[in-house]
Formats: C-alpha cells, sequence, structure tokens
C-alpha cells in the first residue's frame, strides 16, 4: 500500500531521520522529503550524504533503494528513490522521455516584470580559475524548457511556482538568474547583482511535487510540505497560494 504523508510512515526504531520524511513508499518506489543540506551524491569533503541513510531506507527490501535523478544540495523536497532495477530503468525512462510532472517552489531575490511565462534557454557548462563551474546560456548548450508563474510579491521578494519540461543540471536556478535577470533568495552560485545580504539561512528552492505515471498500477506522486525557511522570508501563507493557484 501506498503512504501518501510524512506522518503515517513512522522511523521504524529511528534509524534515520529520514524514514519519517517518506512521502510515498510501495513496492517499487518512494518518494523521499529530502532536507536542504544534505547532497545526494556522497561529497569529495567526506560528509554525510543519502547514501549514509539507504540502510534505513530499505524498509526491509535487501536491495538499498536508489536515487532516479538528483536535486542540488541545498534543494529540499521530492527525491524520487526507485526498489529495484526493473523500476529504476522504467523510472529514467520516464524522466528522459518527460512523462514526470514536477512543479518547484522558490523566493527570487527581486520581482520579475512579467507574472508568468516559458524559459527556453539552452545551458552550458562553463568553468574558471576564479569562479569554478556553473551553468549558463550558450553555444552547444542542451535543450532547457522552465514554465513559471508568479505566486506571490512581497517586501521586494516573489514566490514562483516553477514547472520544468526538462532536468538540467542547476537549470532552475540558471533559468532564474539568466531568464528572468534574479538569483533564488540564497543561491551562492546565481545571485542578484545586488543580493538581499540580510537572508542567510540557505537558497529557498523546494521540489513541491512529483508524479510518475505507471500502465496499470495508480502513479508515484508525492507533495512536500513547504519549509518553514519560506515563511521566515515573507511567505507563509505559500502552500495555500501554491493550492490556490
Amino acid at each position: 500500500m501506498a503512504v501518501n504523508s510524512r506522518s503515517s510512515h513512522p522511523s521504524p526504531g529511528g534509524l534515520s531521520p529520514l524514514t519519517d520524511r517518506v512521502l510515498f513508499m510501495d513496492g517499487e518506489a518512494i518518494i523521499l522529503d529530502k532536507p536542504a543540506g544534505l547532497p545526494v551524491d556522497p561529497p569529495r569533503d567526506g560528509s554525510l550524504s543519502l547514501e549514509n541513510h539507504l540502510t534505513s531506507l530499505a524498509f526491509g527490501f535487501q536491495r538499498w533503494p536508489v536515487a532516479v535523478h538528483r536535486l542540488d544540495r541545498d534543494t529540499s523536497g521530492c527525491l524520487l528513490l526507485a526498489r529495484n532495477p526493473k523500476a529504476a530503468k522504467r523510472f529514467t525512462e520516464a524522466f528522459e522521455a518527460r512523462q514526470v510532472e514536477k512543479s518547484y517552489l522558490a523566493i527570487l531575490d527581486g520581482i520579475p516584470i512579467e507574472t508568468s511565462g516559458v524559459i527556453d534557454m539552452p545551458l552550458v557548462k562553463t568553468s574558471t580559475a576564479e569562479t569554478g563551474w556553473r551553468m549558463g546560456p550558450g553555444k552547444g548548450g542542451k535543450s532547457a524548457i522552465t514554465h513559471w508563474e508568479v505566486l506571490a510579491s512581497r517586501d521586494g521578494r516573489a514566490l514562483i511556482r516553477f514547472r520544468p519540461e526538462t532536468g538540467r543540471t542547476h537549470q532552475l536556478r540558471a533559468h532564474a538568474l539568466h531568464g528572468l535577470g534574479l538569483g533564488i533568495l540564497g543561491d551562492p552560485v546565481y545571485r542578484t547583482a545586488k543580493p538581499d545580504k540580510s537572508w542567510r539561512d540557505g537558497m529557498l528552492l523546494h521540489a513541491r511535487s512529483l508524479s510518475l505515471p505507471r500502465a496499470g498500477k495508480p502513479p508515484v506522486a508525492a507533495t512536500a510540505p513547504v519549509p518553514p525557511s519560506f515563511a521566515d522570508a515573507g511567505f507563509a501563507d505559500s502552500e495555500g497560494l501554491d493550492a490556490t493557484a
């Protein structure tokens, strides 16, 4: 039976704090509400990553679940894990075929001129000795498409919903900066020209929902609660705005 809310699946024995963050689970899939600050892949500095929690997230299966896609270290929210190799293959194919519906919430460090639109901007990786690597527009870039809309604006900030068609590295962060001219609040790399230095509580980008269709079965789907940091930034009503927009 699928689990569709965090509170409905308590941690077995408290083995990992992530077991309390399971939003959906059945025999093929887990959707985890990944906390900001936890990398999916083991980082070079040897700090903890999702891998350190996979034993507990097996929930009795012999195999560890595997992440089907990636979220940046500082991005929170819906992360899909496959519980067996066949499911992993099907889910990966669904992502590649753009069959997965995803929505993200973010708070921008500024207010866009328009209220909605589509950013169709191919992205390419560049690297310099001074700034390291990052994604941006350029020749030879891979297709990257993001639908967006402003849900609310207050005190020089905007709550925005992103619906990406593609899943390029740093797509939403790069599209916010290069497509809208505004960085996501707290983003240390893709920053607005004059960033809000009063905000020091991390990047406000949250993978709000994910839905993946399955033939002959209900979809793998979940919605992750908005983290408290959005309220701290002036948008305590983010969930309501997202639900009614």
